[in-house]
């Protein structure tokens, strides 16, 4: 009998991501592009009074008209996940000495997880995602923006020197971005690594997130 060939383990889905590397809690892209995200709250604009409403649109009209680059906004809908929750509350149960309170934990407990299994309760989360571009960065010189042109090939290779200069060129927009959604009574917060990873990991693979959780990224032992 003719031995047959091993198959090659198929293509990985990370050859066919846009996303070279996370590090230094920014997103290098294969284009030699860098991004910051910032998570960001919301407002209930309906309970806002009219004079409220109108000073949040003017002032989002404002914001909007200072920035001169393109501003990515993503809301990503995740399944509330509460186990942690009910587990303090399991403990609570344990730990209480009050028969009387014990029992309304413990039927508490079991409200709480019958709800979930009637409904679905979705959370939802928003993004707002800064880029840095040298080439469309009109502060740049036209021979320093054409020349990253032809280096955006080799940006896996990225100097030091260089991959600093974009962090910082994206710190400040991401300062000046996250000053502009302040200004709206909105609370946000830039993303670190791992929690970058952790954004991005969940958005490729949502159900194996859900069970299987991402190992903290200085906990990692990776060979290189």
């Amino acid at each position: 009998m003719k031995n047959k060939k091993k198959k090659g383990p198929s293509n990985s889905t990370q050859k066919f991501l846009n996303i070279a590397e996370i590090r230094d809690d920014l997103v290098l892209l294969n284009d030699g592009s860098v991004r910051g995200v910032l998570l960001v709250s919301s407002i209930n604009f309906d309970l806002k009074s009219g004079d409220e409403q109108q000073a949040i649109i003017a002032n989002y009209v404002n914001f909007l008209n200072s920035v001169d680059y393109p501003l990515q906004i993503v809301i990503q809908s995740r399944p509330l996940d509460i186990d942690e929750y009910l587990d303090r509350l399991k403990k609570v149960e344990r730990e209480q000495t009050n028969e009387l309170l014990r029992m309304q934990t413990a039927d508490y407990r079991e409200f709480v997880k019958e709800l979930l299994t009637l409904e679905k309760i979705m959370s939802k989360r928003f993004y707002v995602i800064v880029p840095y571009n040298a080439v469309s960065d009109k502060n740049r010189s036209f021979v320093a923006r054409f020349s990253s042109v032809f280096s955006a090939a080799k940006v896996v290779t990225l100097s030091r020197k260089r991959f600093e200069e974009f962090g910082q060129q994206l710190d400040k927009r991401c300062s000046f971005v996250s000053a502009g959604l302040n200004s709206l009574g909105l609370r946000n917060e830039r993303l670190e690594t791992q929690a970058l990873i952790e954004l991005y990991y969940n958005s490729y693979n949502p159900d194996l997130y859900q069970r299987q959780g991402l190992e903290a990224v200085n906990k990692l032992n990776v060979e290189t």
